[in-house]
């Protein structure tokens, strides 16, 4: 079943080390202007893709001199920071001459567990998706510690997915995909074709004792894998060599590993929504607002009555009618404090009143669940 990356509009794509550096010191120029033109292909039949691209200390230990990698984390963070500018530079020359636009964006893990830091990254990220512009997303390795570090742009790519509510990821790696052993030590190893991302036998293919292949390797794809099937995200593992792979995945032909999800994202992520976030505080809704979002419609600020509970922009809060029940719950684009200015308020009077605009809706319907 290859139709899910077929029908996919918005996309993760993301490059390994091994793949942008070929291997060698420095970057692989020309397999990136590959993947770039590729990628602008698909740009011209309307799909959204962001790019999480690693190589950044690579690139920059290529232009300090330094043969080997470093241990110290101060030196890796001033190889990345050195590197970073070789990379961006890489990634918008070439894609300048496809006509398309890139932007540079450097992402923490405190980036996304921060409620707050999440909608304002998601609203740039969307909002570049959305002016045709290629996102080219890295860890923002030059001010990352032990403590807050992905640790892989694996795990960055699915969260990414999430954060952009993505159909699909596709992980490009120096492999074909997923093997059900080691191939190199067992002639009977296939190739899996497709499998449910939660197949808990999968971790134990890519990470087995004695699996050379997996360690450090597949077994973070794998993960990942089931990282963006929770949000609704199906993955495709396979092999960045081989020849127009992006233009070929796109068209569903059965490459590498297809790891499905069992959820749409926009139903994946309401679950989310509604199981896992505590409350911050309540919005009291008028009848209007109450049968807009009945409808599937966002939550303006006109028919807000009253705010209870003080919270920051990103908080999860309930939406109540004004006899008490909980109709919905979601993650507000405003602050207690200012969502209490603008109350009643229609949109275009936001910024007037605030001196800023963030978005139009208090709660947009995709960060809102009904009950």
């Amino acid at each position: 079943m290859r139709n899910p990356i077929l029908a996919a509009r918005r996309m993760v794509v993301k490059v390994g080390s091994a793949l942008v550096t070929g291997d060698g010191p420095g970057l692989a120029l020309e397999a990136m202007a590959d993947w770039a033109r590729q990628i602008a292909r698909l740009h011209e039949d309307g799909r959204q893709i962001a790019l999480v691209s690693s190589g950044a200390i690579a690139a920059g230990m290529q232009r300090l001199g330094w043969r080997t990698r470093p241990g110290a984390m101060h030196q890796l963070q001033a190889a990345a920071a050195v590197g970073q500018m070789g990379l961006a530079q890489a990634y918008e020359s070439i894609f300048t001459s496809h006509g398309v636009h890139t932007a540079q964006v450097l992402l923490t893990h405190d980036d996304l567990a921060d409620r707050k830091r999440y909608l304002n990254a998601r609203s740039t990220l969307i909002t570049l998706l959305e002016l045709g512009v290629v996102p080219v997303i890295n860890e923002n390795d030059t001010v990352v510690t032990d403590e807050i570090k992905f640790g892989d742009n694996d795990t960055l790519g699915a969260l990414v997915a999430n954060l952009i509510e993505a159909e699909c990821l596709i992980i490009l790696t120096d492999q074909s995909g997923l093997y059900s052993s080691d191939p190199r030590r067992d002639i009977n190893a296939r190739l899996v074709r497709e499998a449910r991302a939660d197949d808990p036998e999968l971790e134990a293919m890519a990470g087995g004792a004695g699996s050379g292949i997996a360690k450090g390797g597949m077994i973070t794809k794998v993960r990942a894998a089931q990282r963006a099937a929770r949000s609704g995200a199906h993955t495709l593992i396979a092999s960045g060599k081989e020849p127009h792979v992006l233009l070929r995945l796109a068209t569903g032909e059965a490459l590498g590993t297809l790891l499905v999800s069992g959820l749409p994202p926009l139903a994946a992520r309401k679950q989310w929504l509604a199981d896992h976030l505590q409350l911050a505080g309540s919005l009291a809704l008028d009848d209007g607002a109450v049968k807009a979002l009945a409808a599937g419609k966002s939550l303006l600020p006109v028919g807000v009555v009253a705010v209870v509970g003080e919270f920051e922009r990103g908080a999860c809060v309930a939406c109540r009618a004004l006899d008490g029940r909980e109709i919905a719950r979601g993650l507000i684009n405003y602050a207690s404090s200012e969502a209490r200015r603008i109350a009643r308020k229609g949109s275009t009077e936001i910024e007037s009143i605030l001196g800023y605009i963030d978005e139009p809706e208090l709660i947009h319907r995709d960060n809102l669940v009904l009950l």
